[in-house]
């Protein structure tokens, strides 16, 4: 009771779930109360009127905030299910709807909330959101909101028009009593699989609970970028399918995607058109089924996966494999039931009132399929009920022959999540297994096999026992390298099992749905905060007993790759703090191009706005090296040294970054406290300019043509410097002796250099927005032409030289201007300077 704490209403549900069925309703749900705080509670289920014989599911309760006497009740009953109203604090109660949109799904729903100021308006929440102005009896049109499924509802009590809605969407604000609602651009996105394409560079691909399935390059081009969830700021495209499925990327047509959806649902899709077609194994609609009177049974997620050997080859589950080398438009069985198919987990699911049958607990099905990267005749299979199952003659024309390998240490029922045949070793496989539907064990299950599933070995040392498993995979680079994804966090090992220990680094704590290694990465789907991806995971690869050993040690470097990776990352640990540490990027002749260096005695002058350190989720990396002990990681932008900048410098369209040094070999030397590590590494073409025509010719031209713009720019700018010091050294000859003569032909030379720094410099500029009001000048413009030839992979225009040599022209005009006003009316000013005992400019002195 909003108005009387001590006052309480409390609803009881007696229900279960497991994973192949759910009951919610029973003779022990009721409705009970509360008038001293909860001390003793009274049930009053009676009031409600109901047969006794009759069982009870699901309560939604809410009391008035402008009558306390007035309380609303939403149940889920058989025959007298919906809302009833009581105008005596709960002594009696009022049927007054009946409508079955109001409980639907009852176990998914069943929430009532009233309004804290009239005592006439409810609001009952379902698929939609629906308010009732006359106590209940009658529920309108359903109000708009920016996602169904609705869970929750908050009314600020100070003013109604203010609440806050859940639903499978994520959450939303209103300000006008549900007119218009906030947006729902939140990380939260909840994916059951990931998959990478084989793009350059890769996509990532899943499924999002209750939206679409979701695709986003992995990196930046073109502006686009990947991004920590569905709505997290990247360029996502949908692939057919829908919200609970498998996707499978076509391996060599990388517009063609195949995705599942609840209700045995498969799409082939091309993304280039548009255009998708259904390709069911069997398109029958099972909608309110159970799994016993389904000819295929499929799960809410059904494994999609293409052979590893020829890509025409495409296979997914029932209850058996299905295979088909046509995109779908016919299926072959290739196996028979691989499940338990125990009668007590086919039955009906939803419990003694409402059955709920909508795929999810669909069960005994194959839930996993991983054909072997080694040999086309090998496939596993896996179900939720509990088996494993191998066939090692897939390939050869004859009927596929399946032996039962299941590990025998395998607790009944357990979901065979993820099988993972190894990428390094014939033969040997993982299975992930989960069971916290049954029997509430959370506990995690590995297994490993190394003969095809003859014998298994149990693997989870080192992990908790209640953070459970849903898949591991094995590093393709490194054999014995493992990464398991959990209920919590991802684990990694270096011993092929033997023992574990949490990855978790900068990821939030979520249920990590799934993994996949993608070249240099590792990429994760989580349910609950999107997808992340830890970069260039060569430290894990390369860890031994020797790197762990050493005082410090410097990574091989992942080769980047030219415009899908604007930076190479420099990973490195120390045993210990360092006093003093320096990296030096060389070209293949050993000539310094960039040198970045840290010195704990400068620790108060360093930059303290950058991130610092190791942080490879999000790229991360610092901009001058770590000194701390443990990981450090420094990106190096491949550039050269930029051009010489001046304090409070505004340009347009024109940043300070030196060229883009060409692809070829180059190597990086780390120096700790005196002692050294070199590594070598590649910065390779951009596949996508080879694609286009474009040679290594044409970026050593744009290469070079980059530096005579930086040094020209450069130029312009230590003139820019050097007038401001002689200007700077006239005022102080002039403060310091107040000789009229001096005064006058001081003030004469610092207007004319301000006429040629005018020239060069848009000195007006003050702010970023400046130059729309005051043109920019000479070294602006040359600046800007760097970033416009830079901007592509190719040779540069013949315009851009022109353009080049019209402004160099003018700036070299300007520049002797200037060395006019130095070598004449300056050295006037000097010989007047040492007439008076005062020092000469110094006109080499540059202000920086």
């Amino acid at each position: 009771d909003p108005n009387n704490p001590n006052v309480l209403y409390a609803a009881i549900w007696e229900a279960w779930r497991k994973s192949w069925g759910m009951s919610s309703g029973g003779f022990d749900s009721g409705l009970w109360k509360s008038v001293d705080g909860g001390e003793t509670w009274i049930e009053i289920t009676k009031n409600l009127g109901f047969d006794s014989a009759d069982p009870i599911g699901k309560i939604g309760v809410a009391v008035s905030g402008a009558n306390s006497d007035r309380v609303w009740v939403i149940v889920e009953h058989r025959d007298a299910g919906g809302v009833y109203r009581s105008d005596d604090a709960g002594e009696s109660f009022e049927y007054v709807n009946d409508e079955r949109k109001l409980r639907q799904r009852a176990f998914y729903y069943t929430r009532i909330y009233a309004d804290p100021q009239d005592e006439d308006i409810v609001y009952a929440l379902n698929t939609g959101f629906y308010r009732s102005r006359d106590g209940g009896k009658t529920f309108p049109q359903s109000i708009r909101v920016p996602h169904g499924d609705n869970h929750d509802l908050w009314i600020a009590r100070s003013d109604p028009d203010r609440m806050i809605n859940s639903n499978d969407g994520g959450g939303n604000v209103s300000f006008n009593g549900g007119q218009t609602w906030t947006d729902q651009e939140y990380s939260t996105a909840q994916f059951y699989r990931v998959i990478t394409t084989n793009h350059e560079p890769y996509h990532i691909c899943g499924a999002q609970q209750d939206n679409s399935t979701a695709c986003t390059p992995s990196s930046g081009w073109n502006h686009l970028s990947a991004a920590g969830g569905f709505g997290g700021g990247g360029h996502y495209y949908a692939v057919g399918g829908c919200e609970s499925g498998y996707i499978a990327p076509h391996p060599v047509d990388l517009d063609i995607f195949y995705a599942g959806c609840y209700g045995g649902s498969l799409s082939r899709y091309d993304h280039s058109t548009g255009f998708g077609r259904a390709i069911n194994v069997w398109p029958e609609n099972p909608m309110g089924q159970s799994a016993e009177d389904l000819r295929e049974r499929v799960q809410w997620t059904f494994p999609i996966v293409f052979d590893e050997h020829d890509p025409n080859v495409l296979y997914t589950g029932t209850q058996k494999v299905w295979k088909t080398t046509t995109e779908g438009q016919s299926w072959e069985q290739i196996s028979p039931d691989l499940t338990r198919n125990d009668p007590m987990t086919v039955g009906p699911s939803g419990g003694p009132i409402t059955l709920d049958q909508t795929g999810v607990e669909t069960y005994a099905t194959v839930f996993a399929i991983a054909p072997s990267p080694h040999d086309p005749n090998v496939i596993w299979a896996g179900s939720d009920d509990g088996y494993v199952h191998v066939t090692r003659n897939a390939g050869e024309g004859s009927e596929p022959t399946w032996e039962l390998v299941t590990p025998p240490d395998a607790p009944d029922f357990v979901r065979i999540n993820t099988i993972e045949v190894s990428p390094n070793t014939p033969g040997k496989a993982y299975v992930a297994g989960i069971r916290y539907l049954v029997d509430n064990d959370r506990s995690p299950y590995i297994w490993k096999t190394e003969d095809y599933g003859e014998t298994w070995t149990k693997i989870v040392h080192g992990i908790p026992d209640d953070d459970f498993i849903r898949a591991v995979r094995e590093d393709p680079t490194r054999s014995g390298l493992l990464y398991a994804a959990s209920e919590r966090t991802v684990y990694v090992s270096w011993n092929d099992g033997s023992s574990w220990q949490p990855l978790t680094m900068n990821l939030p704590v979520t249920q990590v749905s799934d993994l996949v290694v993608e070249d240099h990465d590792l990429v994760i789907g989580t349910h609950g905060r999107g997808f992340w991806v830890m970069r260039s995971i060569g430290p894990l690869r390369q860890l031994t007993d020797e790197v762990a050993d050493a005082d410090f040690w410097l990574f091989d470097p992942k080769d980047p790759v030219r415009r899908f990776d604007n930076a190479v990352s420099i990973d490195y640990i120390l045993s210990s703090d360092a006093g003093h540490v320096s990296l030096e990027f060389m070209d293949s002749s050993g000539d310094v191009l960039a040198s970045y260096e840290a010195s704990a005695d400068d620790e108060d002058e360093r930059v303290t706005d950058e991130p610092q350190g190791y942080n490879p989720f999000g790229g991360g990396g610092s901009q001058e090296p770590g000194l701390s002990a443990g990981s450090n990681r420094f990106r190096w932008n491949m550039r050269l040294e930029g051009w010489t900048d001046f304090d409070g410098r505004i340009f347009w369209a024109a940043g300070n970054q030196g060229p883009s040094v060409l692809p070829g070999e180059y190597r990086v030397r780390l120096t700790v406290d005196g002692e050294s590590m070199t590594q070598n590494f590649e910065i390779k073409m951009n596949p996508r300019a080879v694609a286009d025509g474009v040679t290594a010719s044409d970026l050593e031209e744009r290469f070079n043509f980059a530096i005579r713009i930086r040094d020209r720019v450069s130029d312009a700018n230590e003139a820019v410097l050097r007038m401001r010091s002689i200007k700077a050294q006239i005022n102080d000859r002039i403060q310091e002796n107040e000789n009229a003569q001096l005064a006058q032909l001081g003030e004469a030379v610092s207007d004319r250099l301000s006429e040629v720094e005018g020239e060069v410099y848009q000195v007006q500029n003050r702010s970023n927005q400046d130059p729309l009001n005051y043109p920019i000048k000479l070294n602006n413009k040359i600046a800007a032409l760097q970033n416009l030839v830079e901007g592509a992979e190719s040779r540069p225009t013949e315009q851009s030289y022109a353009v080049f040599e019209n402004l160099s022209g003018q700036l070299e005009g300007e520049l002797e201007q200037m060395n006019l006003v130095i070598q004449q009316d300056l050295a006037r000013l000097n010989e007047l300077l040492r007439e008076l005992g005062l020092e000469p400019i110094d006109t080499d002195r540059l202000i920086t």
